[in-house]
């Protein structure tokens, strides 16, 4: 499990996802400017998924499952992948909850 930290050619260049021990993305954040900023997205991920109520449960058009992490002004700062079920997604948040805060953070470019 790692949390990787991407810088690309956009205009905005930094992300970062929390992966599972198979590289599938638990979350995903917004795009950043600056790496500070994104750095400062990863301590709020952290942060907040040790807290049940920032998880904010959803459903696709296309009837699958995600939820949204939110800080505690109510922004969004990391969204999960789809999952075909509710459980596989409860699965997903208990794996972030249990593993966020100690997770190593891995640079890349591409």
């Amino acid at each position: 499990m790692k949390i990787v930290v991407k810088k690309s050619q956009a205009a905005e260049p930094y992300t970062f996802s929390f992966l599972d021990t198979s590289g599938m993305s638990l979350v995903r954040s917004e795009n950043y400017a600056v790496k500070k900023s994104c750095l400062n997205g990863v301590e709020s991920v952290r942060k907040n998924s040790q807290i049940d109520g920032r998880y904010a449960l959803a459903e696709s058009k296309n009837g699958k499952f995600f939820f949204n992490l939110k800080a505690s002004n109510g922004q969004v700062v990391a969204t999960s992948a789809l999952f075909e079920s509710a459980d596989l997604r409860s699965d997903a948040m208990a794996l972030l909850k249990r593993h966020a805060t100690t997770m190593p953070i891995e640079e890349v470019e591409g």
